[in-house]
């Protein structure tokens, strides 16, 4: 496996999807490394050669904050925020949606699953 940003990314695919299995590397981005790398991005990784991935790894480290610092700067923003007490703070605190959306239905995701109300039933035949 090639080895870019920390990441081990797959051989057999092409490079613009391969480039997405790093933390902060989308699909607009990795079109934009590739064409200042000066590579095709309809080529495998296997297919590159040795000067092609060392001047993707240029451009990675030099131009974008990925992976490791990309997820610390991330964290110290949250944390910030919640030190700071800004109404996206205290949302994160009580880990609710923090960007304005419903919450009366759906926000599932963030609220995990929903608390059981009925209890349990009598099973039938029991005498007390």
């Amino acid at each position: 496996m090639a080895r870019v940003a920390g990441v081990d990314i797959p051989l057999e695919k092409k490079v613009n999807v391969s480039l997405r299995y790093i933390f902060g590397i989308g699909p607009t981005l990795a079109r934009k490394i590739l064409s200042q790398a000066g590579v095709d991005p309809d080529k495998r990784v296997k297919d590159l050669r040795d000067d092609d991935l060392v001047a993707i790894r240029d451009i990675i480290e030099k131009s974008f904050t990925v992976e490791g610092a990309l997820r610390r700067q991330i964290f110290s923003n949250i944390k910030r925020q919640k030190d700071t007490d800004s109404y996206r703070g205290r949302r994160h605190l009580k880990n609710l949606p923090a960007r304005g959306q419903r919450t009366r239905t759906n926000a599932r995701t963030k609220k995990g699953r929903r608390p059981v109300i009925g209890g349990m039933k009598k099973k039938e035949g029991a005498t007390s």
